[in-house]
């Protein structure tokens, strides 16, 4: 599994702060791990900064929870999110903070979002996706099971199963995040073998 591989000393700030800076990125409370495709913290970021349109590539996490009949949990973004918001996207999906590592933040994420803590997950792939805005590291992970969520509703609009015919029949139609939609061809026949 790709593990994040932190400095002995505490990574520097991206990009390095000058006078004018400093007081706008003061304000920003979540802070990133700024690294390489192997998972070697370079740096950290503010959440500002990485989604800035600079592009530090950060590493985040992805759960697709799938049930015993072959349905797949998405969630559908909260309308307040600023990125992809009220599109349908994988079950969890999140940051990982500073000095986290990622299961830690797989964790976190599944618990904020879906109340979600009892589960093994299974490591599916890490990749490299980059929109308009950001670079990330994406570390994909699956739970098989037949699970009770509670959607947070300040996180999350809502939360359902959907049959994968009918995940594809929407492909393509702006219902899912193009994030989404990539990593699930990606994805689709090793989420299935777990079955």
């Amino acid at each position: 599994m790709l593990e994040l591989v932190y400095p002995d000393e505490v990574a520097p700030v991206l990009p390095p702060f000058s006078i004018e800076t400093k007081e706008e990125y003061a304000e920003d409370r979540e802070w990133f791990p700024v690294v390489e495709p192997s998972g070697m913290v370079v740096g950290r970021a503010s959440r500002r900064y990485c989604h800035s349109g600079a592009k530090p590539l950060h590493p985040v996490v992805h759960l697709h929870i799938m049930d015993r009949f072959s349905r797949l949990y998405l969630q559908k973004r909260s309308a307040a999110k600023d990125i992809q918001p009220g599109k349908w996207d994988t079950a969890v999906g999140g940051h990982v903070d500073y000095g986290e590592s990622i299961i830690e933040a797989l964790y976190r994420e599944a618990s904020e979002e879906l109340g979600f803590s009892e589960f093994n997950p299974v490591r599916i792939m890490s990749y490299v996706f980059e929109s308009e805005v950001e670079k990330e590291l994406v570390n994909v992970f699956a739970a098989i099971g037949n699970f009770t969520l509670h959607p947070d509703t300040e996180e999350i609009d809502e939360g359902r199963f959907w049959d994968l015919e009918e995940i594809e029949e929407n492909f393509g139609k702006s219902v899912f995040t193009p994030n989404f939609e990539q990593e699930y061809l990606r994805i689709r026949d090793r989420l299935t073998a777990l079955l």
